[in-house]
């Protein structure tokens, strides 16, 4: 990896340090508490490794990734639906870092070169639009991700004029479900929620890690955030308590963002759901009500995609892919240098798994700010 290829981290102990973030130095190194955190927010990531903070973190505080990419985590079978889809005439529609994730055998864009209509939309309001202007199409937008972006979803499918030749695909996920699976299977002593879920499902939904003994605190996005967040969860082993903290007072509320919630519960129900490189995750899904099935691309436009998910899947058997440890990385049971395709045969221009494609990929975001995350121990 050069020097063109890599955008080196702006490590916070060479660039100008604000008083607030030395402060909070002083006290993170100045207590002889010992922690391993995971974090399950990309953009945290993204701000771990653009500042460097790992470099500057006393060797006894560890900073690792869990699943916080949406789009890291939607499973193999929800990609080849909607590349099936557009294989068989529909006109699929997702966000940009969606159409490179690889499936089985092939992606989004993959799918585009080979003629099928797929189009890159930055909300679901662009695909609704399409579809009032474009109505010999059958548009599908490819809703994936967490709680932040399903409230967007359920206010367009609750919209009265919407459509009648468009419909969502979703592969959506909650959190705290696939926090408290990890809290059981991984080695971590505490856990920086993610401030922008918290935004909108609140911090009671993180309280079962609290009563189970983690540490939890909901950060914000600054260098400054988290870092307080660490020193927050530092505070509370000191004390020999558990419990969920709100370091992102200025935006998140104990309570959620209640209209945001209603309207969720009004078009989507809890499911079981499957999670890349994790695995079925219970209760961890959100399908549409029946009341809402008219609008289910998986259900309405299945006889499109069956014959060419078939021809996809067999094409996967036959397909040598390129060994990826991503399910390990999403988990924190492994570092993106760990992997032997890391910055040679995976890179952000050729991604070989999805952990290199979105922004909010751990692998992504040490490729681009540094080999090992910012960290010197790495």
């Amino acid at each position: 990896m050069d020097a063109d290829n890599m955008e080196n981290g702006k490590s916070l102990s060479k660039t100008a340090v604000s008083d607030i973030e030395k402060k909070l130095l002083e006290r993170i190194k100045g207590s002889e508490v010992s922690l391993r955190i995971m974090h399950v927010c990309g953009t945290h990531e993204r701000t771990i490794a653009k500042y460097g903070l790992r470099s500057v973190l006393p060797q006894y505080i560890e900073v690792i990734s869990g699943p916080g990419c949406p789009v890291c985590v939607t499973p193999e079978r929800d990609i080849d639906i909607a590349i099936a889809l557009a294989k068989s005439g529909a006109t699929v529609v997702t966000f940009g870092d969606m159409m490179r994730v690889p499936g089985s055998s092939d992606s989004l864009l993959n799918a585009k070169s080979e003629g099928a209509d797929v189009r890159m939309v930055y909300s679901i309001d662009d695909a609704v639009a399409l579809a009032g202007k474009k109505p010999d199409l059958k548009v599908v937008f490819f809703g994936i991700g967490f709680e932040t972006t399903v409230p967007a979803n359920a206010a367009a499918l609750l919209r009265k004029d919407l459509p009648d030749n468009f419909s969502l695909l979703a592969s959506q996920k909650q959190t705290p479900p696939a926090v408290n699976l990890l809290a059981s299977d991984t080695n971590v002593d505490a856990f920086i929620a993610p401030g922008h879920v918290a935004t909108i499902i609140g911090t009671e939904p993180f309280e079962p890690l609290a009563k189970k003994g983690f540490p939890v605190v909901v950060s914000g996005f600054e260098a400054a955030d988290i870092l307080l967040g660490i020193n927050i969860l530092q505070m509370q082993v000191e004390k020999g308590i558990s419990r969920v903290d709100n370091g992102y007072p200025r935006v998140v509320k104990p309570e959620g963002n209640t209209i945001a919630l209603k309207m969720m519960d009004e078009v989507f129900k809890t499911s079981d759901s499957e999670w890349r490189g994790i695995g079925n995750i219970e209760d961890s899904g959100l399908v549409l009500r029946e009341e809402f099935e008219e609008k289910d691309a998986a259900k309405i436009h299945e006889d499109l995609y069956s014959a060419s998910l078939a021809e996809i899947k067999s094409k996967a058997e036959g397909k040598d892919k390129k060994r990826c440890i991503c399910a390990a990385i999403l988990t924190g049971k492994a570092k993106p240098s760990q992997c032997p395709n890391f910055g040679k045969e995976c890179t952000p221009k050729k991604p070989a798994g999805p952990c290199m494609v979105s922004q909010e990929g751990m692998c992504y975001n040490w490729y681009k700010y540094s080999r090992e995350g910012g960290s010197k121990n790495a």
